[in-house]
């Protein structure tokens, strides 16, 4: 029996970004040349411009230290998904499996954004997750939705599908309309020291990044079968397995958990709660057992 984990347990950078973002080219609160400026204010690594249903150019925009990732969220014709690294634009389908068939063949990620957004709080229903393949992720926070309708937290859809046995990421996002939504979820990939969009989506594909709210993980190390994980301020730090269930917790900045023998779980991930709305979820570990 071993753990499968996503991270590298060796010294990485840990990169920050955001990867959706809206501007005055579709929706967004302002320019993009003004919505850079405000993330490299705030000190992100990466940002992705993802508009409703097109692909803005990035070309002559000062990126201020930051890699630019062009993208889109497609939102015609079914649940909005993100298109994250797109070197051209997916046409809309009420078929999502062919939109991230379109995205795979492109190269780039899909993620399903806000599931439970909307006053039915089930933007995406749980059986679409389910029946599509292929895809990155879905959105576990998504910033908009804590001022509209639906729950901004998507956990729970989450621990449905990895209890099925799916091996997708989970995302924090600001999905920013106004400006205030700006810097409120982001994500931070670990990268071999290369400040570079093709490295970033490398590890988003690969799983080697949380997702948070304002909790900085500070190390994630897997050694035979313990998981340890420490955050830079106090938490409650929980381990989550299959269908939600609590295996361990503590507060403090540090928890280990080792996997016992002839376990009845296929995966845990850690969820680490700060002061206030403060989070941050770390990707699952998966449990292979040798036949």
């Amino acid at each position: 029996m071993k753990i499968i984990s996503p991270y590298r347990n060796d010294q990485a950078d840990w990169l920050r970004g955001n990867l959706h973002t809206h501007t005055t080219n579709s929706d967004g609160p302002l320019t993009p040349q003004a919505t850079i400026d405000v993330y490299a204010g705030k000190g992100y690594d990466f940002l992705a411009i993802t508009d409703h249903d097109t692909v803005s150019d990035l070309s002559g925009l000062d990126a201020r230290g930051m890699a630019l990732i062009p993208g889109n969220e497609i939102t015609a014709d079914g649940p909005h998904m993100l298109h994250i690294g797109a070197t051209k634009r997916v046409a809309p389908d009420p078929n999502r499996q062919r939109v991230i068939d379109g995205i795979r063949a492109d190269g780039g990620l899909s993620v399903f954004c806000h599931p439970n957004w909307e006053s039915t709080f089930n933007h995406c229903p749980q059986e679409k997750l389910e029946q599509c393949v292929g895809y990155t992720g879905l959105e576990i926070f998504n910033g908009v939705t804590v001022w509209v309708e639906g729950n901004p937290y998507a956990t729970d859809r989450w621990d449905r599908l990895l209890s099925r046995g799916r091996r997708i990421w989970g995302f924090a996002d600001d999905d920013c309309h106004i400006e205030t939504d700006l810097g409120v979820g982001w994500n931070v990939v670990q990268t071999d020291g290369e400040r570079t969009a093709a490295a970033i989506l490398d590890g988003l594909r690969d799983g080697r990044f949380y997702a948070s709210t304002g909790v900085t993980v500070e190390r994630i190390r897997a050694k035979k079968l313990t998981v340890e994980v420490r955050t830079r301020e106090k938490a409650k730090i929980t381990v989550i397995a299959n269908h939600g269930r609590r295996m361990a917790v503590t507060e403090g900045k540090k928890l280990a958990f080792t996997v016992p023998p002839n376990p009845d779980f296929t995966y845990f991930r850690f969820e680490c709660s700060g002061f206030g709305d403060r989070k941050a979820w770390t990707q699952p570990f998966f449990i292979s057992r040798d036949e």
